[in-house]
């Protein structure tokens, strides 16, 4: 059976605590030291502010009171250091907790990058690329604020509600167990509210990552988009994307304020309600002034430490929403890895190949196989043309041999070694591919035809585009081979871009060269210089050719004629046209096509 992956899905069930996002404090370890300091900080604060109740005691009790001067400067000067001390624990605390956010998501970006990059092209059948960019984005966004600064609010949150809970128990221990019955009349909104938050927080990060894959899509093919006049379209249901993402914003944002309101409601009733006791407590002389100020304070101090609090819960359940999507790519395992103990490939490799009894169906359509029961050998240094009708399964012969997947059924064998049994990226090393559509990153041509091959000189990257036809219009760019060619090589044309993955290629020197219809783009001029770099090219070495032209095949030493997954046919040109089979009628085809093609370009004024 083909592999199964873990597709995103955000109609799954939501968690209802902060589980995912303390799973990520495991990024903290690395800085545990800046952690304890930061943590220190926050004590330090937080003490200097409970701090404050006890000074206003003695500030009322002993310095207004009494009417004595002295010691009412002695209580402003404990002010004033306790100021001081607060300001350079806030300060130590606001630096490091931010230093903190920032590396964490730093390094938490490049893990879920490198997971990525690690996991194989069937996953990325089932995924949309724009899903993935958005967790890379917006909910790493989301986390460098919750590392940053919205758990040091919450821990100086609970850490104050401890402590003026304590503060409040020294100064009245009646007082005290009032506010603490009215505690679940808060906590139960809490939990229920909260509750809401974190679904709808989910909720609103997948709908923003369906803005950002759609915008994705669009921008990728902007040339399509335009020449179909597709604009409105896509206008309309980029539009409609924005508005549900609004929509879950907007009831996020609702319950998060509804969280808060019926928080600070609650809280503020209670204390009003236990200061009323309070002031009785006062009148009846078993309470001071001082100490009523102070369990003002201490209550106020808790109360706005529950509202915020209550705030930051929503940031939190936010980020735990944005934890589990980005866990969800960390967990994912890549299909295609290396074997514990890989097999060491020949050197020099060969490429020679063996197919034995190969099936395969792409994970996306398991139900239809691509290829059913093909056994073939292709010997060293052959030249062996694949020829079939579209979706025959040539292609997948190709993302085959390079193990971007693995076969359900049989064997492919590299210079005699099954592919699972060899590291993929030793296999890959070995071999080079020229596409149909091929890829030009958004760098200069030196990057380009160097990719993949970092510290080859110059030289010898000149010497390939020389050999690939690609010098002569390379050095005409303004800036000639460092020129940037634009995002996917939107400043070339397309046979410019062939002609720099055959470059990339023929740097690479290969023990196995692919060929997908690698000239259909070139002009017949071009296609004439290119074919002589890629004879030179395929001299010496296994090649692989998709082809449809006569004059591609015709130079082979073998065409493998292959139909619906399954190889019908196996020759040369000559004898498979003498069988008059598929390969007859395919080739009979493109003769018409090349007839009228040469017609017409004799024609004046056609």
């Amino acid at each position: 059976m083909p592999p199964r992956y873990a597709v995103p899905d955000s109609r799954r069930p939501i968690s209802r605590n902060l589980r995912p996002l303390l799973r990520l404090l495991a990024f903290l370890r690395p800085y545990l030291g800046r952690t304890l300091l930061a943590v220190v900080a926050l004590f330090v604060a937080a003490g200097a502010v409970l701090a404050f109740g006890q000074v206003i005691r003695t500030l009322v009790d002993s310095g207004l009171s009494s009417g004595a001067e002295a010691a009412l400067d002695r209580a402003l000067l404990v002010f004033l250091a306790v100021v001081v001390v607060m300001a350079l624990a806030v300060f130590a605390r606001s630096y490091l907790l931010t230093w903190i956010g920032e590396r964490v998501v730093a390094d938490l970006r490049r893990a879920v990058f490198e997971r990525v990059l690690s996991l194989d092209v069937g996953y990325f059948e089932t995924v949309r690329t724009g899903e993935i960019i958005s967790r890379l984005t917006a909910d790493t966004a989301l986390l460098q604020v919750v590392f940053g600064s919205t758990l040091a609010m919450a821990a100086r949150a609970l850490l104050l509600i401890a402590g003026g809970l304590l503060m409040l128990a020294v100064t009245s221990p009646k007082l005290t167990a009032l506010v603490l019955l009215g505690t679940p009349a808060i906590l139960v909104p809490v939990w229920l509210i909260g509750h809401r938050v974190r679904h709808l927080s989910r909720a609103s990060q997948d709908r923003l990552a369906d803005v950002g894959a759609y915008v994705d899509e669009a921008l990728h093919g902007i040339r399509t988009v335009q020449a179909f006049c597709h604009e409105p379209v896509d206008r309309a249901r980029y539009a409609g994307r924005v508005e549900e993402a609004f929509t879950a914003a907007r009831r996020r944002a609702l319950a998060s304020a509804a969280l808060g309101g019926t928080v600070m409601l609650l809280t503020f009733a209670a204390i009003g309600l236990v200061l009323w006791l309070g002031g009785q407590e006062v009148l009846a002389g078993r309470l001071s002034g001082g100490e009523l100020s102070a369990f003002l304070f201490y209550s106020l101090l808790v109360a706005s430490s529950v509202g915020g609090l209550s705030e930051v819960v929503a940031e939190l359940l936010r980020g735990a929403g944005a934890s589990e999507r980005l866990l969800e790519l960390l967990a994912q395992e890549a299909q295609i890895r290396p074997p514990p103990d890989p097999q060491p490939l020949p050197r020099p490799a060969t490429g020679r190949i063996e197919m034995r009894d190969l099936g395969f169906a792409y994970p996306a359509h398991p139900e239809l196989p691509a290829i059913e029961g093909l056994n073939l050998r292709i010997a060293a240094g052959e030249r062996v043309a694949l020829v079939g009708p579209s979706g025959a399964g040539k292609s997948t012969l190709f993302q085959l041999l390079l193990r971007f997947y693995d076969p359900q059924r049989g064997a492919i064998l590299f210079d005699g070694l099954d592919l699972r049994t060899v590291d993929p990226t030793e296999l890959r090393r070995r071999i080079a591919i020229v596409p149909q559509d091929p890829v030009i990153f958004a760098a200069d041509a030196w990057e380009n035809i160097r990719y993949g091959l970092e510290g080859v000189e110059d030289a010898a990257v000149r010497r390939a585009a020389d050999a690939a036809q690609a010098s002569e219009f390379l050095d005409r760019l303004p800036q000639g081979f460092a020129t940037f060619l634009g995002e996917r090589g939107v400043r070339l044309s397309g046979g410019q871009r062939q002609r720099i993955a055959i470059a990339r290629a023929i740097l690479r020197d290969p023990a196995l060269l692919l060929l997908d219809e690698a000239t259909s783009a070139l002009d017949a001029e071009s296609e004439r210089l290119v074919q002589r770099a890629l004879e030179t090219l395929m001299e010496g070495r296994t090649s692989l050719v998709i082809a449809h032209r006569l004059a591609t095949v015709r130079k082979v030493d073998r065409i493998l004629v292959i139909d619906r997954g399954r190889l019908v046919a196996s020759g040369r040109h000559e004898q498979l046209m003498a069988e008059d089979g598929l390969y007859a009628r395919l080739a009979r085809l493109q003769f018409q096509v090349d007839r009228d093609e040469t017609l017409a370009d004799a024609t004046p004024g056609v």
